[in-house]
C-alpha cells in the first residue's frame, strides 16, 4: 500500500482516484487535515476497502509514525500544503507552519520508519520512496523571452507561498543527501480540472460567470502560466513514483502557456456553448479587472524534457479539451459546488475582490 498526505485536496484527490483505478489492488492510506480546501466529498465515494481515510495533520509526528508502523506503506506521497498565493500574503505563518514545519515533522517520522525497514526484500530501504509534490513557483518569475525553468534553475521565490514551498523542497533534498532517505520531488505548473477549490482562476471564473457576477482578473490579465490538466499531472507523479531516481527532481508542465485574460476568454466561449445565457449575450461581458496582487509574478513555464526522457511521461490533454472537460464537470456537479461555497468562502472572495465579488 501507499500513504498519501493531503489526499482530500484538489491534486491529491485526483491522484488517489487515478491510483485506485489502476487495477493493481493496492490500498491507499489518505491523511488529510480537512482545511478549507481539503474536502471529504472529493473522496467519499471511494471503495472503503481500498481507501482508508484518516483525519490528521502531517505535523503530528506521533500520529504519522503510528500510521507508518501500523500500515507499513511502500511509499509516502506528500500533497499536503497551503497553496494559494493570496492567502499566503494575508497569513504567511500558516504557510510556514504547514509547508515547512509540518513537512519537517513528516520527514522525521518517515525517516524513523524507513530506518527500521530491512536491507532487502519487497519492502525495504531500497524499495521505499518519499515523493514531494511541489510547484514551479519556487523558481520565481520569467521574462517573456526567457527559456522555461529547468530543474537546474536556482530557486528565487517571490511570495510567502512559494518561499515556504522552496524551503520544503530544500528540506527534502537535505534529508536525501544527509540521511539517505530515497526522495523524489516533482515541480508542476498551474493545474486545473475537477475538484479544484474555487479560489483559483478557472473555477472562480466559471462559478462567477454562472452566477451572473463579475469575473475578476488581476491587473491587466497578461500574466502567463503553463496550464497542466490535473490528470496529466497525476500520471506524471505515478511515473515518478515508479521510475524516478532517488534524489532527483522532475519538472512537470503542460506545454500550454496562456495569458490569464486569454484563459478567461476561452472559458467564456466554452460556457457560451455549453450553458448559453438566456439573453443571448456572452459571459465575456462579465469580465472586469481588479487591483493586481502584490508582487505578482509575470510568467511561469517549466521544461519537462527530463520527465519525458527519464520517466517516459508527456501530457496527453490539450488545453482546449482539458478546459472543456473541466467546465463540463463543474456544470454536472452542482451539489459539490454548493457544498464548498460556504460563508467563509464568500467572505474570502469579498475580501480579495471587493465590489466585484
Amino acid at each position: 500500500m501507499i500513504l498519501v498526505t493531503g489526499g482530500a485536496g484538489f491534486i491529491g484527490a485526483n491522484f488517489v482516484r487515478l491510483f485506485l483505478s489502476g487495477g493493481k489492488g493496492e490500498e491507499v492510506i489518505n491523511v488529510d487535515r480537512l482545511t478549507y480546501a481539503g474536502n471529504i466529498e472529493n473522496v467519499r465515494d471511494l471503495d472503503s476497502s481500498k481507501h482508508i481515510f484518516v483525519h490528521g495533520d502531517i505535523g503530528g509526528r506521533n500520529l504519522m509514525r503510528d500510521l507508518l508502523d501500523r500500515y507499513r506503506p511502500r511509499a509516502v506521497l506528500n500533497f499536503a500544503a497551503e497553496s494559494h498565493v493570496d492567502r499566503s500574503i494575508d497569513s504567511a505563518g500558516e504557510f510556514i507552519q504547514t509547508n515547512v514545519v509540518g513537512l519537517f515533522n513528516l520527514l522525521e517520522a518517515v525517516r524513523a520508519y524507513w530506518s527500521s525497514l530491512p536491507d532487502s526484500g519487497d519492502l525495504s530501504r531500497d524499495t521505499f520512496r518519499f515523493l514531494q509534490v511541489s510547484t514551479d513557483e519556487v523558481y520565481g518569475s520569467l521574462a517573456p523571452d526567457e527559456p522555461a525553468f529547468a530543474e537546474s534553475n536556482a530557486f528565487q521565490p517571490n511570495s510567502p507561498y512559494s518561499a515556504s514551498k522552496a524551503a520544503g523542497d530544500h528540506l527534502v533534498r537535505a534529508w536525501h543527501h544527509t540521511y539517505g532517505l530515497p526522495t523524489v520531488t516533482t515541480n508542476c505548473s498551474n493545474n486545473y480540472g475537477p475538484y479544484q477549490f474555487p479560489e483559483k482562476l478557472i473555477p472562480l471564473a466559471v462559478l462567477n460567470a454562472l452566477a451572473g457576477k463579475p469575473i475578476p482578473i488581476y491587473g491587466d490579465g497578461q500574466q502567463i502560466r503553463d496550464w497542466l490538466y490535473v490528470e496529466d499531472h497525476c500520471r506524471a507523479i505515478l511515473r515518478a513514483l515508479e521510475a524516478g531516481t532517488p534524489g532527483e527532481v522532475y519538472n512537470v508542465g503542460g506545454d500550454n502557456e496562456r495569458r490569464n485574460l486569454e484563459v478567461v476568454h476561452a472559458l467564456c466561449g466554452v460556457l457560451d456553448r455549453l450553458r448559453p445565457k438566456q439573453d443571448g449575450t456572452s459571459y465575456a461581458e462579465q469580465i472586469c479587472f481588479v487591483k493586481d496582487r502584490p508582487g505578482h509574478d509575470r510568467r511561469y513555464a517549466v521544461d519537462s524534457r527530463k520527465a519525458a526522457k527519464e520517466l517516459g511521461w508527456r501530457p496527453e490533454e490539450g488545453f482546449e479539451s482539458g478546459l472543456e472537460r473541466t467546465i463540463a464537470w463543474y456544470l454536472a456537479n452542482g451539489d459539490w459546488v454548493a457544498g464548498i461555497q460556504t460563508g467563509a468562502y464568500r467572505e474570502w472572495v469579498k475580501t480579495h475582490y471587493g465590489e466585484y465579488a
